[in-house]
């Protein structure tokens, strides 16, 4: 079936432009025409003889296919709300990248993996454009790999399938040699391997590789590529770009300090997509981002609620005109860009009322002068908590506990941005945190503060670094240990990744930290206050990062001090799932639910990943987001514990109450920490914060903070 070249028509534009090989039904309907046919005649409002020239059929198979359509239940007057949101964000990134096409994976319940997803979708997109006689360059990482093995199609001739990057030695199953050879075999296609090393000991050696005769070939026939296929790696330290072992010998935090917000077949690019100039500009071998960048159709598949930024990035620069991603991805690169009108259409879709905007612009608020607002703040909390911590000598962003710090033993140091009051400043005292560097709102602090904060916390014995999963965090955090070691200082650092939500259980370590550092911090400052050694601590503290488990709701966004204005709207019968605590939208956006069906949502995420079984003994956490009242959070306990004791799972402790905000936004999180015997006995140790104080294990097994 031909596709005709469609005349302008209300609502659209001519259709000549696409890319190159894509002559049959377009990516974003999959392989179904049916689809195709119902979203042009109900959502786009063409008439029955525009498609049947836009799909190149007859006015009779449109009319057919309508009907059929119904019969079959793929119509009811309403897309099946899963795959209507996913068509709806394909066709807002597609319109707003100005992409050729766009394949958008629906949000599923979480029992298929994401990268199996992305790469089923990634090869169901290549089939629809690889022809005979093509050179098809492929760049490597999980996920390319991954639409390797889904890939299949029938017989094609005189197919190339060439690697974009240098190749490794490394071990694991993604290099760029593997992932080359899987795409080619998929396809019986010609394989040809760069035969050099991705990354080369200096510029010298650079050239004189790409001056050997067997590697310039291999460079034209990379030259000749008119597709290629490619993901794009974040910058959290779980990506492929930190895993793989590629850049060891080049500290990442020069790129990152520079801006750099992603990675493209080692080419490592800024927010805007601009390249980010660095030491391995001269001593990477492989496909540039102006060689990239020219190649006809140029597939990125990446998803993962992690790599909005990057992501976006690349976007931004051009170097994809066909995308491949997931709903929740898709959603967030739209916001993130300022796409102000996807919410609406996709709440106008499912028959929601349009947001309404009353009477008010602005949000309340006791300031002074926004801009002092967080200084202000640590005056009166110094004031306040003077019993408690007081700051470190030339620096008001590092606070130390009073009664904290002492020979012999090891010393905690916490932080992270303000805004979440009372998380991380709250957490400072004996038994707990050490001390805290505190930055601006939702901003990490610098280098600076947490080197004084780990001076002022080590009693000899080393220190212990535990904080978010966060770039800037990561960043700042790593040199400031590498500031700290050169004064003798030993440094150990376990990040919080409890947000279950905000990556898929294969990426673990790309998870947010939330709410669920209070657990982590309790547990971290009772090992280093009784005396553990330092290899001792940071092991049980990485233990029950990986036992706590955290889901956030949102029903309305946090509002910042300088704008007074919420971040972004969520609609009058809306909620977002998967929350975050830096005032960024949720993970996915849902029909607003009672809260025992919020309650149940959240706590069946949980279940899939904590494997308690009955007589398991777990702490739990329900923390207000700063706007939800205690009588509303104690309805959500009370659920929390129904589900709980369905499994006769024993709650050993708990806590509800505000412990980790975002400003002023209206919601919630839960956190599960499955504690094991060390862990409770952690738990319960004795701490004297200004927030919390648990001086001994109760006999009934609660606890309060």
């Amino acid at each position: 079936m031909a596709l005709k070249t469609s005349s302008p028509r209300k609502g659209g534009t001519n259709r000549g432009n696409g890319p190159e090989g894509i002559d049959s039904i377009p990516l974003r309907y999959g392989d179904d025409p049916y689809v195709w046919a119902c979203w042009l005649y109900y959502e786009d409002g063409m008439t029955q003889g525009e498609i049947a020239e836009a799909m190149g059929v007859s006015r009779a198979t449109v009319n057919s296919y309508l009907a059929d359509a119904r019969e079959k239940g793929i119509v009811n007057i309403s897309i099946e709300p899963a795959r209507l949101a996913s068509l709806t964000i394909a066709q807002e990134l597609k319109r707003h990248f100005g992409l050729a096409d766009c394949l958008v994976v629906p949000n599923d319940d979480d029992t298929r993996p994401l990268i199996g997803r992305l790469g089923a979708a990634g090869a169901q997109a290549l089939t629809k454009m690889i022809k005979s006689g093509d050179t098809l360059a492929v760049a490597w990482g999980r996920t390319i790999l991954s639409v390797g093995e889904h890939l299949e199609m029938g017989p094609l001739q005189d197919v190339t399938v060439v690697q974009a990057t240098g190749g490794t030695t490394a071990s694991f199953a993604y290099t760029p040699e593997l992932t080359t050879a899987a795409v080619a075999r998929a396809i019986s296609a010609r394989c040809v391997n760069i035969t050099a090393p991705a990354i080369v000991a200096s510029a010298q050696m650079h050239d004189m590789l790409l001056d050997e005769p067997l590697i310039r070939e291999q460079f034209d026939t990379l030259a000749r590529a008119n597709r290629i296929v490619f993901g794009i790696s974040s910058l959290r330290p779980n990506s492929t770009i930190h895993t793989s072992g590629f850049f060891e010998s080049v500290p990442l935090q020069h790129y990152l300090a520079k801006g750099a917000a992603g990675v493209l077949a080692g080419r490592f690019i800024d927010e805007r997509g601009r390249p980010v100039a660095g030491p391995l500009d001269d001593r990477t071998i492989g496909i540039s981002l102006e060689m990239l960048r020219g190649i006809g159709t140029r597939v990125a598949v990446a998803g993962g609620f992690d790599k909005v930024p990057a992501l976006l990035a690349a976007l931004r620069g051009g170097y994809a005109n066909v995308l491949v991603t997931d709903a929740a991805t898709g959603a967030g690169i739209l916001r993130a860009d300022g796409v102000t009108s996807l919410d609406g259409k996709l709440s106008q879709r499912q028959k929601s009322t349009p947001v309404a905007n009353a009477y008010r612009t602005h949000v309340k608020k006791f300031l002074n002068n926004p801009n002092d607002v967080v200084d202000e703040m640590l005056d009166g909390l110094i004031a306040a908590h003077r019993p408690y911590l007081l700051p470190v000598v030339g620096s008001r962003r590092a606070l130390v506990a009073r009664n904290g710090p002492r020979p012999g033993k090891v010393g905690l140091v916490i932080g992270g941005g303000t805004g979440h009051e009372p998380c991380f400043v709250g957490y400072v005292g004996k038994g707990l945190a050490d001390a805290v560097a505190l930055g601006n709102i939702f901003s990490s602090p610098p280098p600076d503060p947490i080197a004084k904060c780990a001076v002022a916390a080590s009693g000899g014995v080393g220190v212990l670094f535990v904080y978010g999963n966060y770039a800037g965090d990561v960043m700042n955090f790593e040199m400031a240990a590498e500031l700290v070691e050169e004064q003798g200082i030993a440094i150990r650092t376990v990040l919080t990744t409890d947000d279950i939500v905000s990556s898929p259980v294969e990426d673990k370590e790309g998870r947010r930290g939330v709410a669920g550092n209070f657990f982590v911090f309790k547990v971290a400052g009772a090992a280093c206050d009784r005396g553990m050694t330092l290899d001792e601590c940071e092991a049980v503290t990485r233990k029950a990062n990986d036992r706590t488990y955290t889901v956030g709701v949102a029903l309305e966004s946090c509002s910042m001090p300088q704008t007074r204005r919420h971040n972004f709207e969520i609609g009058p019968d809306d909620m977002e799932l998967g929350m975050g605590i830096h005032g960024e939208p949720g993970v996915s956006r849902e029909r607003i639910r009672t809260a025992d069906e919020i309650v149940d949502t959240i706590m069946d995420n949980i279940f899939k990943e904590m494997k308690a079984g009955a007589g398991d003994k777990v702490a739990v956490l329900v923390n207000s987001f700063g706007g939800t009242p205690l009588m509303e959070l104690y309805i959500l306990f009370r659920r929390v514990e129904q589900r709980l004791a369905a499994k006769n799972i024993v709650i050993e402790a708990n806590w509800v109450g505000h412990y980790c905000t975002s400003l002023d936004m209206v919601g919630a999180s839960i956190s599960i920490l499955h504690l094991d015997r060390q862990l409770a006995d952690l738990l319960h140790h004795p701490c004297q914060t200004a927030i919390l104080t648990i001086n001994a294990p109760e006999t009934d097994g609660a606890a309060r903070g």
